[in-house]
Formats: structure tokens, C-alpha cells, sequence
């Protein structure tokens, strides 16, 4: 039983200090795919733009 709880006690301890970097992390990417999806739309109205320009 005392086995089970140092693992138990080591996966916990783990998980709290690897809890902020996760979150961080995930932060992260969702900002990256909000900028990727922001730098898609620019680049789609300016070449309807151009397109417009040129018909």
C-alpha cells in the first residue's frame, strides 16, 4: 500500500507542476491559430481586391 501511495503522491506533485507549462502551452496554440486564421482572411479580401481591381 505504501508503494501505491509514492506513486501516487510523485504522479501528483508531477501534475502540479506541470499543470501551469500544459495550460501555457495550450494558450499558446490557440492564439497561433487565431493569428493563422486572421493572416487567411487578410490575404483573402486582398486578393478579391485585386481581383476587383483588375475586372
Amino acid at each position: 500500500m505504501n508503494t501505491a501511495m509514492n506513486y501516487l503522491t510523485v504522479l501528483v506533485v508531477f501534475l502540479l507542476l506541470a499543470a501551469p507549462s500544459l495550460y501555457g502551452m495550450a494558450h499558446d496554440r490557440r492564439i497561433d491559430r487565431q493569428i493563422a486564421k486572421a493572416r487567411r482572411e487578410a490575404e483573402g479580401t486582398s486578393r478579391r481586391a485585386g481581383f476587383a481591381k483588375a475586372a
